[in-house]
């Protein structure tokens, strides 16, 4: 019989095996001198997965990381989110002192890593806790915000540029049909927490953020309880299917069952699906108010994990977003049903009224702003393209790829691409501004890109303004694709 095959094991998907600190690092070009600080990027790295069922969301997270100061690249490393699981596949001993995980999810946080008030994180969705990190990325362990985190969090949150504080939408399948908005201070400690009450119980990946409103996705991705029990034991798979049908997105599923019914969780499926019967909208609330003040628009059914960003226009709402037209609706390994575009939603809070507009209809993700802008009218994004660029057959790995770097400019309605080369695949680029009174698109551009000829990697700098390469930093491994990553300042 042949082996199963998944493409999200294969090519620059697959795992690498090895923690690695490297301190010779070549660096071809010109590294800008304001540049202090560490570049961080998680994605999955599975220990022992499933092929028949592995989906790319579940491997065990790890976090690549470079440290950057006086021109020079210090160091490269990476390394595992140890949760007990992972250390537990890897043969190490529990961390010592009890676990801070919330309904029993210790699991290894694969989605973004960021830096908040000198705090490394590592972040994940649906119910587990951030992972706080050393500065040398080794793990701390599971975080709370210094006990005041009563859930779970979300994999992005935002930093109000202008209070410095920490927004985030969570939410998670065990509490009926409810999510949490929190605000998070800049001590640390989570300050202000809403419930909103939502459609059923949705896969929420990201939420917007203007200077006065908090705007939340509610789209037709949601709990699959048939999934979700392949997760438990085999003499209780059939009994917890019965249970979360029934339960999740209605009322809450106490935390002891969560704990004892779902197992496996780092190397699996993911349990959530397409649902053609759940309606699409867009609500929006007033920041730090209660969910009970919620106004819901309607949206043609589709699916957005990331927005680049939203802004309020007069009595009107502005958000860009990265739309798919259906998700894990015909492929369950990972996010792969067809070319996700960019586009512009428009609020009219006055009529009550949402218009849909495309903006650029090449296959794009992982959007990306001046972060100082989060809320206010920009005029830049930037995103990684050739998504959906052909049938998958015609991949290396059959799984979905970017091969260029867009940059858009949303004021002129225009755009230029840079394209990386033949067998060049790209991670998720992010903007850095040369100052912090920088003008917007004054700064620069940051990501890995494997090269397939050599299957090694690159850390790529580009001239945000001319998209023009300034540097590159050699790696001797392969970063395998992942997901978020953020420069940390010094």
């Amino acid at each position: 019989m042949a082996a199963v095959t998944n493409p999200y094991l294969e090519g620059d998907f697959a795992p690498v095996r090895e923690e690695r600190t490297d301190t010779e690092l070549q660096v071809e070009g010109k590294l800008p001198e304001y540049l202090d600080g560490r570049y961080l990027r998680i994605g999955p790295n599975p220990v022992r997965p499933r092929p028949a069922v592995y989906h790319w969301f579940m491997g065990a997270g790890m976090v690549h990381g470079l440290r950057i100061r006086d021109g020079r690249a210090e160091w490269y490393r990476n390394r595992y989110v140890r949760s007990g699981p992972v250390r537990r596949a890897l043969g190490e001993p529990k961390q010592p002192g009890k676990v801070k995980a919330h309904a029993g999810f210790d699991m290894s946080p694969n989605t973004n890593v960021i830096g908040y008030r000198g705090h490394t994180l590592a972040l994940v969705e649906a119910g587990p806790r951030p992972y706080e990190l050393t500065f040398e990325l080794e793990t701390i362990g599971p975080c709370d915000f210094d006990g005041t985190l009563s859930g779970g969090y979300s994999a992005h949150p935002l930093v109000d540029p202008a209070t410095g504080e920490l927004h985030a939408v969570s939410y998670y399948f065990g509490s009926a049909n409810l999510v949490h908005y929190s605000v998070t201070g800049t001590d640390g400690r989570v300050r202000h927490t809403a419930a909103i009450e939502v459609g059923g119980s949705p896969m929420m990946h990201a939420f917007s953020l203007t200077e006065r409103f908090v705007v939340l996705y509610d789209l037709p991705v949601t709990f699959d309880a048939r999934k979700a029990a392949a997760f438990s034991p085999r003499p209780f798979a059939k009994p917890t299917e019965l249970l979360f049908d029934r339960v999740v997105g209605r009322r809450r599923v106490p935390d002891w069952f969560v704990a004892m019914g779902i197992r496996r969780l780092d190397e699996g499926s993911i349990p959530y699906s397409w649902n053609s019967d759940y309606p699409a909208r867009i609500g929006v609330m007033p920041r730090q108010r209660s969910g009970s003040e919620v106004r819901w628009f309607d949206v043609e059914p589709c699916y957005v994990y990331h927005p680049l960003n939203a802004y309020e226009d007069g009595d009107r709402i502005v958000l860009d977003v990265v739309r798919h037209q259906k998700m894990f609706a015909t492929e369950h390994r990972g996010p792969n049903e067809g070319a996700p575009t960019l586009d512009r939603w428009t609020l009219d809070l006055t009529a009550g009224k949402l218009l849909e507009e495309r903006l650029d209809d090449r296959g794009q993700e992982f959007p990306r702003m001046d972060e100082r802008l989060v809320g206010r009218r920009h005029r830049y994004g930037y995103t990684v393209g050739g998504f959906g660029a052909g049938a998958p057959g015609d991949r290396p790995t059959g799984a979905p790829v970017a091969d260029c770097v867009i940059k858009h400019d949303l004021a002129g309605g225009t755009s230029a691409l840079r394209r990386l080369g033949a067998g060049k695949e790209a991670d998720e680029f992010l903007f850095v501004p040369a100052q912090s009174d920088a003008e917007e698109d004054e700064g620069v551009l940051m990501g890995f890109v494997y090269d397939r000829t050599g299957d090694r990697s690159d850390w790529l700098v580009l001239d945000a303004g001319t998209l023009e390469p300034m540097a590159s930093v050699h790696l001797p491994v392969r970063v395998p694709h992942g997901f978020h990553g953020n420069w940390v300042p010094v």
